[in-house]
């Protein structure tokens, strides 16, 4: 085997840059290829929120666990602070716009959450989740790649060329112009699609939702919340603490096309403000926090729920890691490191591959 010296990574979200970062570490030198910047999509908005064992009995366990230490051994070496890394408890919870829900009370609230709501119960400890802040984590992730031999380039990626021996990935056309290589890495999350007018992929879709950032200062524990909102539709709220004095808020799903550029994805107001509602039923903090952030942001499925991460078939030299659903920033590091191997060793030997190869799902192009 050749081990690709040119290989460029579409895409600069958490997988790219985790993957940029872990071949960088081994004495490559890739090419960050973004239209924007890092975390400028999902992974610039998402929750952060991290667990190690909630995958169990599923294809994602083994990937789970073993990203949930890597993201512990980053932050060791790199700086909790940094990466907003920090361990943190999870409660279920139960919350309504009114009626008395003392029924569904299992234990004690913590005191911060004051409102129409009940813990039912504890379902992660400081030792099984954790968090990261997923903007911070990507950028010092790109950041450390190019501190160790890569580069990182504003820039449309316009295609794929396979000219090279057996019809293996010759260049990457950036702008218009072929940057030289021997492997592409497409990280591309939603816009997956877009390079199915370069090579048959499997379908990624995008699911969006939108998120609100509140100015609130809460302990480390996140909320899991089935919350029945006044128009007695039930719905799951998440609130996640910050530890730079900030509240997260997800749950308010969207519709809307796609487009090109990942600054165009922006919420409507209706849903931020039915997320500050619904946070405001949970605790009087969060209802009088201002609010700092308003984002929306698609995240890429899967027809089975289950990532692409390996070599597509059909195209030497091309590698897909993409479709991690609402799990992206938990497994980015693990997979960043397994396409690392694929590349550089020709396997994955930290985590086994197969659950997540592409051939497993039908492909096509545009």
């Amino acid at each position: 085997m050749t081990t690709p010296e040119r290989i460029v990574i579409c895409g600069a979200g958490a997988v790219g840059a985790c993957t940029a970062y872990f071949l960088a570490r081994r004495g490559a030198r890739p090419l960050i290829v973004d239209r924007a910047r890092p975390a400028a999509a999902a992974s610039g908005k998402a929750a952060g929120f991290l667990a190690l064992d909630w995958c169990a009995g599923t294809p994602l366990d083994a990937l789970a666990r073993a990203s949930f230490a890597l993201h512990a051994e980053l932050a060791r070496e790199l700086g909790a602070e940094r990466l907003g890394y920090r361990p943190m408890s999870a409660l279920m919870t139960a919350a309504a716009d009114e009626g008395d829900l003392e029924r569904y009370r299992r234990l004690p609230n913590p005191e911060w959450v004051d409102g129409n709501a009940v813990a039912h119960e504890v379902i992660g400890s400081p030792e099984t989740t954790a968090q990261v802040n997923p903007r911070r984590f990507t950028q010092a992730m790109a950041e450390e790649a190019v501190a160790h031999g890569a580069e990182l380039v504003t820039g449309v990626v316009e295609g794929v060329a396979f000219d090279g021996p057996d019809g293996a990935v010759s260049a990457v056309s950036v702008d218009g112009v072929p940057r030289p290589a021997d492997a592409v890495v497409l990280a591309l999350g939603p816009w997956t699609s877009q390079a199915q007018r370069w090579m048959p992929l499997p379908q990624v879709f995008g699911s969006r939702s939108a998120s609100i950032v509140l100015d609130a200062a809460a302990p480390p524990q996140a909320l899991f919340s089935e919350y029945l909102g006044a128009d007695r539709q039930r719905r799951t709220i998440e609130i996640y603490p910050r530890g730079d004095g900030t509240v997260y808020v997800s749950g308010e799903p969207e519709h809307g096309v796609l487009p090109d550029d990942p600054d165009q994805i922006v919420p409507t107001e209706a849903a931020c403000a039915a997320l500050h509602r619904a946070a405001g039923v949970h605790s009087r903090l969060l209802r009088e926090a201002a609010v700092v952030a308003r984002t929306a942001c698609y995240r890429p499925l899967t027809r089975d729920g289950v990532p692409l991460i390996g070599p597509v078939p059909d195209a030497p030299g091309a590698w897909l890691a993409t479709g991690h659903a609402s799990w992206g920033i938990l497994n980015s590091p693990a997979t960043g490191r397994m396409v690392a191997e694929m590349i550089l060793d020709g396997r994955s030997h930290s985590v086994d591959a197969a659950p997540f190869a592409p051939t497993r799902l039908p492909a096509g192009r545009m």
